[in-house]
């Protein structure tokens, strides 16, 4: 028997989702590592997350959009997808979507409510699918675990959920997530050419993002005679030619700089050399970049806009994202005062270390408690 962890999203390498899937099955199993055991849809040469090569796995070798309608259908006619993960005692479903199991006690994890809230934002065909599926998928599920307040408003609002169904579980910043050595600092600095001093982007490249009205608030204090070199690591996602477009008729283009692909294990580094991180999105069902920022040190300009100041609380300095004079002025008093740099690195470092896997994984465990059958509930090591 085994309680089973999608961590599809993970081995795919999907971003913030896929930290959190990676992140929680790492320390969940720390705390028993014979109870658990993964699940994943296996594409092309596709491994384990990192330091979970040994765990027991059960796979699919499915593409990712046939895997999806698969997991529908199968939920619509009542077919069980329990021969896939044999001997579970309970599946964690954590990227919004819930495989059809007959008599086996399942978790989802619904992370934000973007695909709803801002369809603008949306590929057209993931808007009609997450917004098909997930009413379907919150009724199925024995329990329903978010990441912040702000997404449990907005799930319990859109779909009428009762809010005792719904945990706010908080996610962390991984260990690795510390102020770097001068020595790695030199090194990241060389190896993606990172100018002296910087604010920094981690994300995706899509609308909620921001990115645009960030790009402007730049221009206008470089006008006022400012320039500050903005770092953008994260791929492009959708929907963001207009986001270029703006940016190359920019007058501070050559300020942007795109390091391309950085491994996981740089990003430490990254944020530790970068003299802001800069969180300017309009929506966010967590913001990791958030907490990994203030546990390396670095001072946090953000949005004040979804769960953001849940994470931040007192140690970041805030904005309206859809104001642009705000956000430019926020900056630049950040940017422009080394006290203030000063006392907002000492207030990150404690806010980050509020929140940590090991509490996220007891939380979670307690999640597991409530739905399984009494004889399975065991203590764990």
């Amino acid at each position: 028997m085994a309680i089973y962890i999608d961590v599809s999203s993970a081995v795919h390498a999907k971003a913030g989702i896929g930290r959190y899937a990676g992140s929680l099955a790492r320390a969940l199993i720390d705390r028993d590592p014979e109870r658990f055991a993964l699940f994943y849809n296996r594409t092309g040469g596709s491994l384990p997350p990192e330091g979970l090569e040994s765990i027991p796995a059960r796979t699919i070798r499915a593409g990712y959009k046939p895997w999806r309608m698969a997991v529908w259908l199968g939920q619509l006619a009542g077919i069980g997808f329990d021969s896939l993960i044999p001997g579970a005692e309970l599946f964690h479903a954590t990227e919004h979507l819930l495989p059809p199991l007959r008599g086996v006690p399942t978790v989802l994890t619904i992370h934000d409510m973007i695909f709803s809230l801002f369809p603008e934002h949306q590929k057209r065909l993931n808007y009609w699918y997450l917004n098909a599926t997930m009413p379907l998928y919150c009724r199925r599920a024995d329990a329903i675990v978010t990441v912040s307040e702000s997404s449990k408003r907005d799930i319990v609002d859109h779909y009428g959920l009762d809010p005792a169904r719904v945990k706010v579980i908080y996610e962390a910043a991984a260990p690795e997530f510390v102020p770097a050595a001068p020595d790695a600092l030199d090194e990241v600095r060389r190896r993606y050419s990172l100018p002296e001093r910087f604010m920094i982007h981690v994300g995706t490249i899509e609308p909620r993002k921001n990115l645009t009205r960030l790009v402007e608030a730049l221009q206008r204090l470089h006008k006022s005679g400012l320039t500050i070199p903005l770092v953008v690591v994260g791929g492009r996602g959708w929907l963001y030619d207009e986001f270029f477009q703006r940016l190359e008729q920019s007058a501070v283009r050559d300020a942007v700089h795109f390091p391309g692909y950085v491994p996981s294990a740089d990003l430490p580094a990254i944020y530790s050399a970068a003299s802001v991180a800069a969180v300017p999105s309009v929506y966010e069902g967590f913001g990791l970049p958030v907490l990994e920022a203030m546990a390396c040190g670095t001072p946090v300009v953000s949005s004040d806009a979804s769960s953001l100041p849940e994470l931040g609380g007192m140690a970041a300095r805030y904005f309206d994202p859809y104001d642009v004079e705000a956000m430019s002025q926020t900056i630049g008093e950040v940017w422009s005062d080394e006290l203030l740099r000063g006392e907002m690195h000492q207030k990150g470092l404690v806010q980050a270390a509020k929140f940590s896997w090991e509490r996220a994984a007891e939380e979670t465990w307690a999640v597991y408690e409530s739905i399984l059958p009494p004889a399975d509930r065991r203590e764990d090591g």
